[in-house]
Formats: structure tokens, sequence, C-alpha cells
């Protein structure tokens, strides 16, 4: 009758008991909440063999998981809380800790809720993670140069929330989508099978991630991101160039 909170390394939990997820917990649909601490490139001194960038993608086939990366620890805290009642598994990708905090007590935040921190007008950063602490830097200076693009916050990558975004999409035609993970099988790949199944038409999206290969490089994390342009000023060169290119 507990419910088991399973906390370790990111690449641990998800390449490693891949069979044991899939067939003790999410075939019996039970309420095991899998926790990957160091999610993304945090472990960028350890090298590709510790980096979680493809953990989305892993998890997200299998039925039943639900899968949130939260973007600050206000609103892990209050994801957290809501994992006690909430039905069947959940996968929660951690960050390193003390990053920024962008959310407050106010934040209105629900598991398979989007979260719209900042209202797009012209055009939208969709992010999940600490990419909107990213976003939000890039919005600061495009908004200071006479643009109105908003951000909006994915904690849940798994399921969508189709109901906002079917709503979002026919306000915006322009979005960028920005992760700390592959651009295969991630966030982008998921928006882009929505756009596809809900028929969508009239948006042009351009994916920020980490490409298809191994990243070779070693460092921290912050320099792997700006190795891999996902970073502050290519966010804003990608949103300029997808405007610009109307």
């Amino acid at each position: 009758g507990y419910i088991p909170y399973v906390n370790t390394i990111g690449t641990f939990l998800t390449r490693r008991c891949y069979e044991q997820i899939f067939l003790d917990i999410c075939l019996h649909n039970l309420p095991v909440r899998l926790i990957g601490n160091g999610g993304g490139l945090v472990y960028a001194p350890l090298g590709p063999t510790h980096l979680s960038v493809e953990d989305f993608a892993i998890l997200r086939p299998i039925p039943n998981m639900t899968i949130v990366s939260p973007c600050d620890a206000i609103e892990m805290k209050k994801i957290m809380l809501q994992t006690e009642h909430y039905p069947g598994p959940i996968y929660i990708r951690v960050a390193r800790g003390g990053d920024k905090i962008i959310t407050n007590k106010e934040t209105n935040v629900k598991i398979g809720e989007a979260v719209e921190l900042i209202k797009p007008v012209d055009a939208v950063f969709i992010t999940t993670g600490i990419t909107s602490q990213i976003a939000l830097e890039a919005i600061n200076f495009l908004n200071s140069n006479n643009l109105k693009i908003g951000l909006v916050h994915l904690h849940t990558i798994k399921p969508l929330d189709s109901s906002y975004l079917k709503n979002l999409f026919n306000s915006v035609k322009f979005a960028v989508i920005v992760e700390e993970h592959s651009v295969v099988g991630g966030l982008g790949s998921a928006i882009l099978e929505f756009v596809n199944d809900y028929s969508i038409k009239d948006i042009r999206i351009k994916r920020i991630g980490i490409p298809d290969k191994f990243v070779e490089k070693y460092g921290t994390q912050d320099s792997l991101l700006k190795h891999l342009k996902i970073d502050r000023d290519n966010l804003i060169d990608s949103m300029k160039k997808l405007l610009e290119n109307n």
C-alpha cells in the first residue's frame, strides 16, 4: 500500500532498468515515482556515459508513463505534493539544484497542464526543464526590441496539454521549441506528432536541442549548453530568423 519513490542518476534509472520499468511498473500501472537526478547535461564532467539526454525518448513510448521535467525548485515542490495521489507511474527529471527560480508561489502548476509564463503575441518559445530559464533570458532581450514573444513551459512532456496547445497554435504561428534533450524523441518530437495528429496547419516550428550524435566534449553543464547552442544567443538568433523568413 505504500508509494515507492526511487531516486538515482537519470542514466542509471532509464537505460539500465528499462525492462523492469516496462514490465514491473508500467504494465501493471503502479504508482511508482522514478526520480532521475542529473538530467540532461548535468554530469558533463563525466562524459557521454552519464549524460541523460535521451531519457524522454526512452520512456515516452511506454503506456501509462507520465514524464515531468520541472524548471525550478518551487515547481518541483508543487509537483512532488501532487505525486502522492496521482494515478500510475511518473518519471521526474531533476536538474542539478540551485538553478535560477523563475516561478513563484502563485504560479499554477498541475501535472499535465502547460504553464504560460509570458503570453505570446508574435511568437512563442515552448520549453521544458531548465531551458525555460534560458528562453526567459532570450525573451527579455527580444521583447526589449519591440517584439512580443511568449514563453510556454511544459513541465509535463507526457501527456501533453492538448487542449492548451490547440488554442496556442490557433493564435500563434511561430514557435521555437527548446529542450536539454536529443532532438530525436523528446519534447520537439512530441509536439510535431501532436501537430500532425490534430492536422494543425500554418504553424512554423524550429527545434533546438542536442543533435543526433554523441556529445564528445567534456566540461560543465553550462559550457556544453553553449557548445551545443542551447543558449541565450542562439535562441535569440533562431527566433529572429524564424520571424524574418516569414
